[in-house]
Formats: structure tokens, C-alpha cells, sequence
């Protein structure tokens, strides 16, 4: 990808306010250590589609997402796109890059009109070495990282597109808190996050709704078994 990053609002930036106290990856640290965190980000406004960072370029700074969702992806050389997830509103990102001062291991993008704050590697190291218990905050979220990671390496392995695809919309269920799933994730997110492409999709919410799993309604997908639904997903 060669787009730039697109700022809803120009290149003015103005101060975070408090974004960082309600990030789990940071539940348990003092007051002083994310005020501190605060008065050194910044906090930035994209509209749908802008870039935050590319892959590859020099490491951008630590993310929370304050309002909005924003996708992170990788992409092969011939352009296509594989989903790494989807962050909404308290969740952190590229903190790999941050700690190893390696590249952007991944691109990110505004999903949804997304606001952000960021701090930069040196900042948050003048932190850390402040107050050492950030450090440990930091290693216990890459911890997190690498485990969903290695959960998405099995998913991919060991279970066929239809039962990625049932696990998909059990977890998009459980964000929601309902077993009605807005349509905000097309059949090319789905098809890109489960590391297939759309026709495949296509099929499997087809043969879904053929078993009576699930139900097609408007811009919307409803579980009708979540039991079911369950077991195709074998969780």
C-alpha cells in the first residue's frame, strides 16, 4: 500500500485526555503512571479509510483507540489483504513495534470514522524508566498478543473456512452482547480475516442458513441456534 496517512482533520493535533485509564492492557497501574502517559500522547481524528500507519514504515508510537474501529492488516506483495482483527474503543495497538523498535509490523486503518491517541517509543521508554511496573503492563499485553496470535495460527490450521466462519460470528456476537450481527463486516472482511476469499464466504453463510444456524435479515445476520453454531465453530 502506498496511501498516506489521511487525517480527518488536518495535521492539528491536540493532547489526549485520559484515553489510557480505561485501556485493559494497562488495568492495574497507578495514577501518576498514566497521567503521566497522557500529558505525553496525542490524540488524532481519521475519517473512514484513512491510514494511521503502514507496514513497514519506522515504528509509529503505542495506539488506543478512544472512539471508532479501527482494522489492522498485513498485506502480500500482490496486494492482497489478510485481516488481523478489528479494535474498537480501549484497546491498544503496535505495541510489538513499540518495544522492539522494529518497523510497523502491521498496517492500520480507520474501519469507521476513528479517533486515536498515540504515544512515541522515546516518550513512553522516559516513562517506563520512571516507573518500572509500565514495563511489566507492556510485557503482559504482548503476552495477550501472542496468544491470540497463536490461537488464530490453529484456527487456520486445524479448522475448515465453514467452522472459522461460525467462530467469527460468535465472536462478533459476543462483542455485540446479542445474537443479531449488524452487517458492518462485508464478505470481503470476513473472506480477508479468515484468510480465504469471498465466494468461499459466500458459500458458508449460505450452507448456514440452509441448516437453519442462521438467518439472513436486511443488513443483518441472526443466530437462531447459537448452540449449533457452537458446535460448527467446536469451541
Amino acid at each position: 500500500m502506498s496511501q498516506k496517512t489521511s487525517e480527518m482533520n488536518g495535521p492539528e493535533r491536540v493532547r489526549s485526555t485520559a484515553g489510557w485509564h480505561n485501556a485493559p492492557a494497562f488495568t492495574g497501574l497507578s495514577q501518576s503512571v498514566l497521567q503521566e502517559i497522557d500529558e505525553r500522547s496525542i490524540r488524532r481524528s481519521f475519517g473512514e479509510g484513512g491510514i494511521i500507519f503502514l507496514e513497514g514504515d519506522p515504528v509509529a508510537g503505542l495506539f488506543i483507540v478512544e472512539s471508532g474501529t479501527v482494522k489492522i492488516s498485513r498485506f502480500s506483495k500482490d496486494g492482497r489483504e489478510h485481516i488481523v482483527h478489528f479494535l474498537q474503543q480501549e484497546a491498544t495497538f503496535n505495541d510489538v513495534a513499540v518495544l522492539d523498535g522494529g518497523p510497523n509490523p502491521v498496517t492500520a486503518i480507520a474501519h469507521t470514522a476513528a479517533t486515536v491517541s498515540s504515544i512515541t517509543r522515546d516518550e513512553l521508554q522516559n516513562v517506563a524508566r520512571h516507573y518500572p511496573e509500565l514495563g511489566w503492563a507492556l510485557a503482559q499485553s504482548i503476552a495477550r498478543r501472542t496468544r491470540f496470535l497463536v490461537n488464530q495460527v490453529q484456527d487456520l490450521s486445524m479448522r475448515n473456512v465453514r467452522g472459522r466462519l461460525a467462530g467469527l460470528l460468535l465472536e462478533e456476537a459476543a462483542r455485540a452482547q446479542e445474537q443479531t450481527i449488524s452487517r458492518v463486516l462485508t464478505q470481503d472482511d470476513m473472506a480477508a480475516r479468515l484468510g480465504t476469499v469471498r465466494d468461499v464466504v459466500g458459500r458458508a453463510l449460505r450452507g448456514l442458513a440452509a441448516d437453519g444456524i442462521i438467518q439472513f435479515d436486511r443488513h443483518q445476520i441472526i443466530i437462531l441456534d447459537i448452540n449449533r453454531l457452537s458446535v460448527e465453530a467446536d469451541v
